[in-house]
């Protein structure tokens, strides 16, 4: 009974912000600051949803976020199958040191690295553009994509490689075909955690893409509020919005990214 409790706990804890975001987002203004405070909308409105696409161009953002998180998720899996599959079949030098350089990189607080990165940008004139962030995500994300890899890596017998690259198979052919679909469980759980992170990024967002076209949508939710008001309802319909394209790929996916989650645990 305790452990039931405890796991409804968790999930309620979990479930609860976005319940009461998209509670929120079906209130008027007016009821939303009367007293008092009313948990179920007395007259549930679609208005801030028609808003929220009128006041801002919130599609546009939407694509941009896709497209940002897409491709820097696909870099940054490619990039860590080839790290994570070195690392654990390769006699590679300092490996222990390496995996321990990978934890510690993945801890770095993003704003120390927010001034360097914009120069490097600026200095590439790619300001303003997909690869801005494109680039920068998918090098942020690498550590963590590798560290998740490598364990699952491991786990697959060596044996079966070497009966590939026995009937003619390169390492990399190896790879492709025996080692990654063995592991979909972890790349899935890779690539979600990598999608996620680029999806919800705000700071690089907001400092390398200065053109309305290019907003993301954590950056054009923003621009929601006013100068002395917060449109509230407003703002819960649009981040409603923003959170739909992750709920669906977690509700797809839950099964692989939770068998990926647990062998991860198990193997690492």
């Amino acid at each position: 009974m305790w452990l039931r409790l405890a796991a409804l706990l968790v999930v309620l804890n979990g479930t609860f912000p976005m319940i009461w975001i998209f509670l929120t987002s079906l209130k008027t203004e007016s009821e939303l600051t009367r007293r008092p405070i009313t948990w179920l909308p007395l007259e549930p409105t679609l208005a801030n949803y028609v808003r929220a696409f009128a006041d801002q161009p919130l599609w546009l953002y939407v694509v941009n976020s896709l497209v940002v998180a897409l491709l820097s998720t696909a870099l940054s899996i490619l990039a860590a199958s080839l790290a994570a599959y070195a690392l654990a079949r390769l006699r590679v030098r300092g490996r222990e040191l390496i995996l321990a350089a990978l934890v510690a990189v993945s801890t770095f607080p993003l704003i120390t690295l927010l001034v360097p990165l914009f120069q490097i940008m600026r200095g590439l004139g790619l300001l303003n553009t997909y690869p801005a962030l494109v680039l920068p995500y998918a090098v942020l994300n690498l550590p963590v994509c590798t560290l998740v890899l490598v364990s699952f890596f491991e786990s697959i017998p060596k044996d079966l490689e070497n009966a590939a690259m026995l009937d003619g198979c390169t390492r990399l052919g190896a790879l492709w075909r025996i080692v990654i679909p063995l592991s979909a469980p972890g790349m899935f759980t890779a690539a979600i955690l990598a999608f996620v992170n680029a999806w919800d990024e705000f700071l690089l967002a907001l400092s390398f893409l200065g053109s309305q076209r290019m907003r993301t949508v954590s950056v054009g939710i923003t621009l929601y509020q006013g100068e002395f008001a917060f449109p509230w309802p407003l703002i819960s319909a649009a981040l409603m919005m923003a959170l739909l394209p992750v709920v669906v790929l977690i509700v797809l996916f839950q099964e692989r990214v939770v068998s990926g989650l647990t062998q991860g645990g198990l193997k690492g």
